[in-house]
């Protein structure tokens, strides 16, 4: 949980850079936001999520 908490509030404020920057405009924006949302209700969700562990689990790992 605190791995997915805080992978979406960064990915927030990457998007938020993104549109300050004008690299993305404001509908653009909304449209991915939106579509993460879509994304996770579906089936495609808990593969997403589980690969995004492995990732994270991954990299701390070569960390350490």
């Amino acid at each position: 949980m605190a791995v997915t908490v805080s992978l979406a509030v960064l990915l927030g404020i990457i998007t938020a850079v993104l549109y300050r920057s004008r690299a993305v405009g404001f509908w653009p924006a909304l449209a991915l936001v939106l579509f993460g949302f879509t994304l996770a209700s579906t089936g495609a969700g808990p593969t997403v999520n589980q690969l995004l562990t492995n990732l994270v689990t991954a990299l701390s790992n070569a960390a350490s």
